[in-house]
């Protein structure tokens, strides 16, 4: 099973952020392909409603430590984890 996060920075009052981002579980898949597809559809509703937010979205297996898909509000750059190395490896 794999589970697709949201995490989007909250801003303060006056312009601050908050050091703790507001996290959401967009879903859980049985299938990697589908929880990457969640995270893409996440992606593209928040930047429509909100170019100006930081968010990012991760897809890992349920309760794991270390992301499979990492992607930004602010890039439209995608990557993946090599487990091997431990670098973050852009997905074309």
């Amino acid at each position: 099973m794999f589970e697709t996060i949201e995490y989007i920075e909250v801003e303060r009052g006056r312009g601050g952020r908050n050091p703790a981002p507001y996290q959401r579980v967009v879903g859980t898949f049985e299938v990697e392909a589908e929880a990457i597809e969640a995270g893409r559809a996440a992606r593209s509703e928040l930047l429509e409603k909100d170019g100006e937010a930081y968010a990012w979205w991760v897809v890992r297996k349920v309760g794991a430590p270390i992301a499979q898909w990492i992607a930004d509000s602010h890039n439209p750059r995608e990557f993946v984890l090599d487990l091997t190395s431990g670098e973050l490896v852009e997905v074309e």
